[in-house]
C-alpha cells in the first residue's frame, strides 16, 4: 500500500515544457483516473511516476519516500500497458511467472500467488495456453495477473482497454474495479475515455495541455465543472453551449441570454457577476432539458433524430448553435419540427466566455 504525492512536477524536452507544475495527493488505496485528450500529458505524468521518464523538476513521493531518482524496480509498482506486452512463446503460467523467476524467487513461493491470481482473474483453465490462443480480454487479464503476482504497493494502468472492442471494454472495466476492491491497492489509471473515468474512479484528475483543470469525485465534476473545458469533456452526448450577452428579456420579467442571431434564451437566474452586457456561455446537459407545452425558455429546430432504445436524441439548432436534447420518452417528433424547451434553473451552467471559468 502507498500514498503518492506529486509536488510541482514538470517535464521538459529541451526548450519545450509538456507537463506544468502538477500538484496531486493520492491517498493510500485510492483509485485515481487521469483523463484528458491525446497529448494532454497524462501518460507522460504516469511514466514519470513509473520511473520510465526522468522528472525535470518537482518532487515525487511514493509511500513517503522520495522516488525521483529511484529505478523503476525500486519503486514497488506494477504497470499494465494497452499493448498487453506478453511473451508470445510462453504459456499464460510462464508469462505470469516471468517476474518472480527473474527475481530468482523459488517456485514454492510464487506458485500459490499465481494460482490465487489466476482464480481471481478467471484464468485457471488457461494457464497452459499460449497468448495467441486467447481473446483480447483474456490477454489483458494475463497482463493484470503478472502485475498482481508482484504484490506491488501501487498499480499503474496506461490506457489498458484501448485495444478492446466495446463489449469487452465494459466487461474489463468491471473486472478492474472489482480487482481494486479486493486488493485495495493504490491505483493510477490513465485514459482518454471519459466513460471509463466516470465509472471507475474514486477521484478524477482532468488534464489539458499539461495542466490539471479540475480534481474531484466523478459526479462532482459532472454536476459542477469548474470551466468550459471540463464541462465539454465530461459527458456523452456532451454539454450543449450557446454564447451570448446577458440582457433584459424582450417580453416578460427577468433576464435572458441574447444570442448572435438576435434570438433569446430565457434564464431563471443569473449570477450577480453576470450583469446586463456581460458576455457569457450557457451550458445545459442534454438529459436535463425538458420538452414543454408551456411558455418556453428556448426552441429547438429539429434536424436529426437518433433513437437508441432506452433514449432518443434530438439534434438541431438553437440560435445557430448545434444542440442535443435527450429524452426517455418514445417521441413522435419529426425532423423539421420546432420543439419548445424548458431549461431548469438548477441544471443551468454559466461560464465567463473569455476566461472559461464557471460563474454559476
Amino acid at each position: 500500500m502507498a500514498a503518492v504525492q506529486l509536488s510541482g512536477i514538470f517535464k521538459r524536452y529541451g526548450d519545450t515544457q509538456v507537463v506544468h507544475g502538477i500538484d496531486l495527493d493520492i491517498d493510500d488505496g485510492e483509485f485515481v483516473v487521469l483523463v484528458g485528450p491525446s497529448g494532454c500529458g497524462k501518460s507522460t505524468l504516469m511514466r514519470m511516476v513509473a520511473g520510465l521518464e526522468e522528472i525535470s523538476g518537482g518532487d515525487l513521493l511514493i509511500g513517503g519516500t522520495r522516488a525521483n531518482t529511484l529505478a523503476p524496480q525500486q519503486r514497488n509498482i506494477s504497470m499494465v500497458f494497452q499493448s498487453y506486452a506478453l511473451y508470445p512463446h510462453l504459456s499464460v503460467y510462464d508469462n505470469i511467472a516471468f517476474g518472480p523467476r527473474i527475481r530468482k524467487e523459488s517456485s514454492t513461493t510464487f506458485k500459490p500467488r499465481i494460482d490465487a491470481a489466476a482464480k481471481m482473474l478467471n484464468l485457471s483453465g488457461y494457464l497452459d495456453r499460449l497468448p495467441r490462443a486467447l481473446s483480447g480480454g483474456q490477454r489483458q487479464r494475463v497482463a493484470m495477473g503478472r502485475a498482481v503476482v508482484r504484490e506491488p504497493s501501487l498499480f499503474l494502468f496506461d490506457e489498458p482497454l484501448s485495444n478492446l472492442d466495446a463489449k469487452l471494454r465494459v466487461q474489463m472495466r468491471t473486472e478492474i474495479k472489482a480487482l481494486h476492491q479486493r486488493l485495495k491497492n493504490t491505483v493510477i489509471y490513465v485514459t482518454h475515455d471519459q466513460i471509463e473515468a466516470m465509472t471507475m474512479a474514486d477521484r478524477i484528475v482532468v488534464m489539458n495541455a499539461g495542466r490539471i483543470e479540475q480534481i474531484g469525485r466523478p459526479l462532482e465534476l459532472y454536476d459542477r465543472p469548474a470551466n468550459l473545458f471540463v464541462a465539454s469533456f465530461l459527458g456523452s452526448p456532451s454539454m450543449n453551449f450557446a454564447e451570448g450577452v446577458i440582457a433584459n428579456r424582450t417580453q416578460g420579467a427577468g433576464v435572458a441570454l441574447k444570442l448572435a442571431d438576435g434570438s433569446e434564451v430565457a434564464l431563471e437566474r443569473a449570477p450577480a457577476s453576470a450583469a446586463p452586457g456581460a458576455k457569457v456561455t450557457l451550458g445545459v446537459r442534454p438529459e436535463h432539458i425538458e420538452i414543454t407545452v408551456q411558455i418556453p425558455d428556448a426552441a429547438l429546430d429539429v434536424e436529426v433524430i437518433e433513437p437508441t432504445g432506452a433514449e432518443t436524441h434530438l439534434y438541431g439548432k438553437i440560435g445557430g448553435n448545434s444542440w442535443c436534447v435527450t429524452t426517455r420518452e418514445r417521441s413522435k417528433i419529426e425532423p423539421g419540427q420546432r420543439v419548445a424547451l424548458r431549461l431548469p434553473a438548477e441544471h443551468i451552467h454559466l461560464f465567463d466566455t473569455e476566461s472559461g471559468r464557471r460563474l454559476v
